[in-house]
């Protein structure tokens, strides 16, 4: 059995998104910027697609401007709003440790730029307070950008509340949704959300396409790749008609099945959490309810995550132990340091992602075969035997 809990990373495209695809690889292929009948067909699927987006996000149309993916508009995001603090003379921004690198290294560079970055400590439960938000804004506070629901443990942050401080005190409010957008319902004007990111390949959409929402008259956008006139002049490049229609075909499916899917979903994760935890030792990061359907976020004390994960995948289960983008790396998740977790609990983390493709028979296997893995490395690990020899205390 081939189990695929990694959804936080990528999902599958939908049959959906697929069937709405294919024919503009065929049929309306034309550039959109062009006056003839072709091009005009796929601006007219364009057009469609962005008012999709709109539907679901309750903006208006000319407030979606289509991206490469939700890195790119996050950082169209936050350097259209630090060029507008800079000329206005606000140059400090507030955000919070456990952000996506997309956001925390766009801070770096506008950091070397002169700008000043506040990082909100991260409770243990994995959600930040509207009040931290609130005693950090500074008059010259310029940006406030905060993730909707964390991409590693799948917390939901307190948007609602977090958009209507910052509303209060005239400072524009990003949030990126990447993990959230088609899993959570979301409401920008509701939310008091000036800007927000998402990327379609994370609710069944494909590779290579996001959104950037900016509420009109709030923060001009700047534009990180210059060359053509397309998305009203702020993002130049053919748009991927294909892509973006598969996009919005997928976004809206989400959206229409998200409370079936939910439900669905959560309960899967909920019966992982709690046979998981069941494994001595182990730890579930940040709280349970204000949580992602998918998400299920564990450390295991005295194995290596990395081992874990080939362990895994040789018993058919594919996951990770935090994002993606930072696979690679043999640091220990910045998400799990910011909880406060010591570098050798860090290290030994798990992430499942399900989503409502998953089934009740997969996640049965999970359990099955994850204790046997656990108890094989922790028998080989020094740093397990010294744990239980008592010349080392257990942390969890």
């Amino acid at each position: 059995m081939r189990v695929y809990a990694d959804n936080a990373a990528t999902t599958a495209v939908s049959e959906t998104s697929l069937a709405a695809m294919l024919p503009c690889f065929r049929e309306y292929y034309g550039n959109p910027s062009s006056l003839h009948t072709v091009g005009q067909e796929a601006a007219e699927r364009l057009s469609l697609a962005r008012q999709t987006f709109a539907r679901y996000l309750h903006c208006n149309p000319a407030e979606i401007t289509f991206t490469s993916g939700g890195s790119e508009a996050d950082n169209q995001a936050l350097l259209s709003a630090a060029a507008l603090g800079e000329r206005k003379g606000k140059k400090h921004i507030i955000s919070t440790q456990f952000e996506h690198h997309a956001i925390l290294h766009t801070l770096n560079k506008l950091r070397k730029n002169g700008f000043e970055v506040t990082l909100l400590d991260i409770p243990k439960s994995g959600v930040i307070t509207a009040q931290q938000v609130k005693d950090a804004i500074r008059p010259d506070t310029c940006l406030v950008t905060i993730m909707f629901a964390n991409n590693e443990i799948g917390t939901i942050q307190p948007i609602p509340e977090i958009g209507k401080i910052c509303r209060e005190a005239g400072v524009p409010f990003h949030t990126d949704a990447v993990q959230a957008a088609g899993h959570l319902p979301i409401d920008v004007q509701a939310m008091d959300i000036g800007m927000l990111s998402l990327s379609a390949h994370k609710f069944h959409g494909p590779k290579g396409v996001g959104v950037l929402y900016v509420r009109k008259g709030s923060v001009p956008l700047v534009n990180v790749i210059e060359g053509g006139a397309q998305e009203r002049g702020k993002r130049a490049g053919t748009e991927n008609i294909p892509g973006i229609v598969g996009a919005a075909a997928a976004f809206k499916e989400a959206c229409e099945h998200m409370a079936e899917n939910a439900e669905k979903v959560s309960r899967l994760r909920d019966k992982l959490i709690a046979e998981l935890t069941k494994i001595p030792h182990s730890i579930l990061n940040g709280e349970q309810e204000r949580r992602l359907p998918g998400n299920v976020n564990l450390c295991f004390e005295g194995i290596e995550g990395e081992s874990l994960l080939l362990l895994l995948d040789q018993q058919g289960v594919e996951a990770s132990s935090g994002s993606a983008c930072t696979s690679g790396s043999l640091d220990p998740s910045h998400v799990l340091l910011a909880l406060g977790l010591p570098h050798e609990v860090a290290h030994g983390s798990l992430r499942l992602s399900l989503c409502e493709y998953n089934t009740e028979e997969e996640i049965d296997h999970i359990i099955a075969v994850l204790p046997g893995i656990i108890s094989y490395l922790r028998e080989m690990s020094p740093v397990w035997d010294e744990l239980e020899n008592g010349q080392r205390e257990h942390v969890i």
